[in-house]
């Protein structure tokens, strides 16, 4: 429960900020151009809002709404989600949204989304400039990385080292939630892998049919070589009571030997399947020592042994204030084109399960307060926010940015009965996508 509530907090405060600095780009832009402004709210106010103020002599109402799908700005003289026609059948006014040039209607559009990517960018800079960024160097992984059953078919072997992707030198493997991934899609992106196997260079060719949705069926395409050295063993756990202590280095497991922790799991499989009583831990202690454990009849084993985390020295970048920006920018830019690259697949059947809703989306959030992986994550989602909305859908900022675009080309602008069809084809697209996203999200975490 506290995990829960953990998670829900995180996810409520960084969706707050995120649709709050959205609006207000559209907000602002419109102030800018001297349109009015009817409502700004935080979440939706159908029937009630659970609080509103409109100051004195001012045109706006801002309040919170109790239906927490987001948020909007009322713009007046605009076909919007509020589909309020009856404003529309008067005579425009100088001080609405139609009433305006195609440009600075445009430039309001897309305030949400430039807003979006700013408050990424200024995120990630902050974070570098507080923390900086940590990586593992490729050329320094001396254990290599272990991989599935998919990745040897390819050609990779365990103990690979990875060093170029097609041709090109690879250094850095990011630990972190959003950039961790970077180096899968650089191995399904790439023609020919490169590895050092054995102190010689190897080139392994990777299949066109090789994806980011593919690779990790059947276990994890690949991971990270760590000596099953213990950190520390949980209390009732068969480690503990086999007699396992912190500092133990694992040699074998029933007569397996273990050269890493991926090993572990394998052994004791093999073990459960065998459906065996007890079995054989030899550690390192100094000396060899033979210890016995007990199964305890259980159907899933689990040691209750944990690692000591990464066996390489993490590589440590500090920025100043002012060169925080520019590698703000550039690790904002780098989420953005990874994020891109991956839309692609929500197009595929694997791809249409992976999309999600509010339990999805929390689950990204760690489950402890962690305001570093906090900030990363609401970043992610604020870059994620501005490409979904500037996708050309109508009642998204990208179908209006499109008329809009199509207006100054042609110096046409769409009847308002069109735009009015559009909203709700709009509409009815994106409640698809909310129950598509419901639906894979009780699937998922509830049946």
């Amino acid at each position: 429960m506290e995990i829960f509530l953990i998670r829900a907090l995180q996810l409520i405060m960084a969706l707050s900020l995120l649709v709050l600095i959205h609006e207000f780009g559209h907000f602002l832009f419109a102030r800018i151009f001297k349109v009015r402004v009817e409502k700004f709210y935080l979440f939706f106010d159908w029937k009630f809002s659970l609080f509103k103020w409109k100051p004195k002599n001012s045109d706006t109402e801002y309040g919170v709404g109790w239906v927490p799908l987001g948020g909007y700005c009322k713009i007046a003289g605009m076909i919007d989600e509020s589909m309020d026609t009856e404003q529309m059948k008067q005579p425009a006014q100088p001080w609405e949204y139609r009433s305006k040039p195609a440009w600075q209607r445009l430039l309001i559009i897309v305030g949400g989304v430039m807003f979006n990517l700013i408050l990424a960018v200024l995120i990630y800079s902050m974070v570098l400039f507080t923390w900086g960024e940590y990586y593992v160097d490729l050329h320094k992984m001396d254990n290599g990385f272990e991989f599935s059953q998919t990745a040897q078919q390819i050609g990779f072997q365990d103990g690979d080292k990875i060093i170029k992707f097609d041709g090109e030198e690879a250094h850095e493997l990011y630990l972190d939630k959003v950039r961790g991934t970077n180096i899968f899609r650089s191995v399904c992106d790439a023609s020919e892998v490169t590895v050092l196997r054995n102190g010689k260079e190897v080139a392994v060719r990777i299949p066109d049919t090789l994806g980011l949705l593919n690779m990790n069926k059947g276990g994890q395409f690949m991971r990270m070589r760590t000596k099953p050295v213990v950190d520390s063993i949980a209390a009732g756990s068969i480690a503990q009571r086999a007699g396992l202590l912190a500092g133990d280095s694992i040699l074998s497991i029933d007569g397996e030997k273990i050269t890493s922790w991926s090993h572990i799991a394998i052994a004791l499989d093999k073990i459960s399947k065998a459906k065996k009583e007890n079995f054989s831990i030899e550690v390192m202690r100094g000396e060899p020592v033979a210890l016995t454990a007990q199964t305890n009849g259980a159907d899933t084993l689990q040691l209750g042994v944990y690692s000591q985390g990464n066996d390489y020295p993490l590589v440590h970048n500090e920025y100043g204030f002012f060169a925080s920006f520019p590698a703000g920018v550039s690790f904002g830019l780098d989420v953005l084109r990874s994020y891109v690259s991956d839309f692609q697949y929500v197009f595929s059947a694997e791809g249409a399960k992976s999309v999600g809703m509010f339990a999805s989306i929390g689950s990204l959030f760690p489950a402890e307060w962690d305001w570093h992986e906090f900030w990363l994550m609401t970043a992610f989602l604020s870059i994620i926010l501005a490409f979904m909305n500037i996708l050309p859908i109508p009642a998204l900022d990208g179908g209006h940015a499109l008329f809009l675009i199509a207006e100054m080309i042609t110096g046409k602008q769409p009847s308002d009965k069109f735009m009015e069809r559009a909203q709700m084809v709009g509409m009815l697209i994106i409640l698809g996508l909310f129950v598509l996203a419901m639906y894979n999200d009780l699937t998922r975490f509830v049946f």
